[in-house]
């Protein structure tokens, strides 16, 4: 039985031309995607959407909260609750300014798309039910970009709790890719008082799921994903408890991994170096197998 590997049928096509010249790599966005948990009978759960089938990028699959980085979120002074920016700088390899946006993408999109909010008056506490009028007026402005999230932080006096997100993994999309994105992969666990809800556009089904029930519903077919996705979710299966996984985020080698294509005489060979449950052999002609 074939997997649920997200596989797009223009690939073979793409991955020639970029072999040949004739495709110029598009420079990937930033992006921050989170892995929000919490604790079940059989260990940790993990909050997962499936991306509409009308959306042009994995459309059918099921990933997590996240989306691309916003500008406005690099320069703007943004209150702190947490490692300093210097210290996220060094864990996810780029500069102070690009360490602020890129976790702050991880905080505001996750509130985006799910309504929970990793941010509170301080360092020491988290803001409880998000769900009113009020809030969900503020979350509407900031899927819309009419307000930045520094804005809405100073609005509400608040400030990002980044001591709750612990960063994961970095995976960057193939350079044949026509949609691109470098991104970063948090933890994170649901914080007291809050739940969790289906406020995506993009989405049309959430779910709360074991990592090892997911990778398995991906073996047999039944729920279709992205590598970075199943990568991830394997990696997370060890762990019994949310706050062990969290634990265990600082230790976590944060080298990017990025897909090669090689055409070779009868097809394509397609991998994710040091995954190699993910490589494809694709005929001339053929279906990938």
């Amino acid at each position: 039985m074939a997997n649920g590997q997200w596989y797009p049928p223009e690939w073979p096509d793409r991955i020639r031309a970029l072999a040949a010249g004739a495709l110029t790599p598009v420079a990937p966005r930033r992006a921050a995607t989170v892995l929000l948990l919490r604790d079940g009978a059989d260990g940790p759960l993990v909050h997962m959407l499936r991306r509409r089938t009308s959306m042009a990028f994995a459309g059918g699959a099921y990933a997590y909260p996240g989306g691309g980085v916003d500008p406005r979120d690099h320069d703007r002074a943004v209150g702190w609750a947490g490692p300093p920016r210097s210290w996220w700088a060094g864990r996810l390899g780029v500069g102070e300014a690009d360490a602020q946006a890129i976790v702050c993408a991880a905080v505001r999109e996750t509130y985006e798309e799910s309504g929970v909010l990793l941010a509170g008056p301080d360092g020491g506490s988290v803001v409880g039910d998000t769900t009113g009028d009020d809030w969900e007026a503020d979350r509407a402005a900031l899927v819309a970009r009419e307000l930045s999230f520094a804005e809405f932080l100073d609005r509400r006096g608040l400030v990002p709790r980044t001591d709750l997100l612990g960063a994961w993994a970095r995976w960057i999309t193939p350079e044949f890719e026509a949609r691109r994105y470098d991104t970063w992969f948090f933890v994170a666990a649901l914080p007291e008082g809050q739940r969790t809800r289906n406020a995506s556009t993009e989405a049309d089904r959430t779910v709360w799921i074991t990592p090892g029930e997911a990778a398995a519903s991906y073996d047999r077919g039944e729920l279709v994903m992205m590598p970075p996705t199943v990568a991830t979710l394997r990696a997370l299966a060890p762990y019994g408890t949310a706050a062990g996984a969290l634990a265990a985020a600082p230790g976590r080698d944060m080298a990017p991994v990025l897909a090669e294509a090689r055409v070779t005489g009868d097809g394509i060979v397609l991998a994710w170096p040091g995954h190699d449950e993910f490589t494809k052999h694709i005929a001339n002609g053929g279906a990938p197998v």
